[in-house]
């Protein structure tokens, strides 16, 4: 046989004899048995991928459409209520969800109470310890003007790689321990993950030990504070990106913020819309 190969030479064929159709008919064949091969490789891969996306840690992200409309998050707000976890409220109510992460006291959260007193507006203010322990007397304010104060963790780390229950809990029974010691009573089971980190394993821990999870649809840059954005930045990025049922992080050591609350909030109204507080999501 390798010898009659040796010697093949196409100048030999007989044209005439070759059965053109059988040979067709093969090349389809073959060709149709490498397409499918590719796409239950390709299936089997996202199948793998979606897997492994939804068993390890995550990042908290999201993709905007229209002016106006809700952004898609990288999970669903269908998927996140399996876990009792939020990120967006009813998409036909002008509501916004105002939310303040705070870890650490500089001076631009009494102009923020400030302008949520004047426009009787609540926010939720998601507290670390290191919050709690220097600025008690601006917590007991929060309770006290009728904000909700949320769990972000002690010591506010990358939950996410935290797996075991016990230093889960401790993170957040900690923060919660010394809010009570604080102001005398218990603290709002809201948690949100620090950084936006989070895997599902936390979402399950969080849902077992009664927390709800509360993630964001509006966020801008605002934490730096050696570049704060201007107040056009400002402004640009929360008035065109608003919409119903928006939960909107915020960062209380913004100086940004805490000079622009009152005209924000007046330009939200002046659009339409109303402030309620995050108990209003949960069933």
């Amino acid at each position: 046989m390798l010898e009659k190969m040796k010697n093949f030479s196409w100048r030999d064929v007989d044209w005439k004899k070759v059965d053109y159709p059988r040979i067709a008919l093969t090349a389809v064949f073959l060709l149709a048995m490498f397409l499918l091969g590719r796409a239950v490789g390709a299936a089997t891969h996202r199948v793998t991928a979606s897997s492994a996306i939804a068993h390890s840690p995550e990042n908290w992200g999201l993709g905007f459409g229209d002016e106006g409309s809700q952004p898609s998050g990288n999970v669903s707000a269908a998927e996140l209520a399996k876990y009792n976890a939020y990120y967006v409220g009813n998409a036909q109510d002008k509501v916004i969800y105002l939310t303040f992460d705070a870890g650490y006291e500089n001076g631009n959260t009494e102009p923020i109470l400030d302008a949520l007193k004047k426009h009787n507006a609540t926010a939720t203010f998601f507290v670390v310890g290191h919050y709690l322990e220097s600025a008690p007397e601006l917590v007991k304010r929060m309770v006290a003007e009728g904000h909700t104060v949320g769990n972000h963790t002690y010591h506010h780390p990358d939950m996410s790689s935290i797996s075991d229950r016990e230093a889960f809990a401790k993170e957040m029974n900690d923060a919660a321990a010394l809010y009570k010691e604080i102001t005398g009573q218990e603290m709002t089971a809201y948690y949100r993950p620090p950084q936006g980190k989070y895997s599902t394993e936390n979402l399950k821990m969080a849902k077992d030990m009664g927390y709800a999870t509360f993630f964001w649809s509006l966020a801008y840059v605002d934490w730096y504070q050696d570049k704060q954005p201007t107040h056009e930045e400002a402004f640009d990025k929360l008035l065109s990106r608003i919409h119903p049922g928006a939960i909107v992080l915020l960062h209380s050591t913004s100086q940004t913020n805490g000079e622009i609350m009152d005209e924000l909030l007046t330009k939200w109204e002046e659009m339409g819309y109303t402030f309620k507080p995050l108990s209003d999501l949960i069933p």
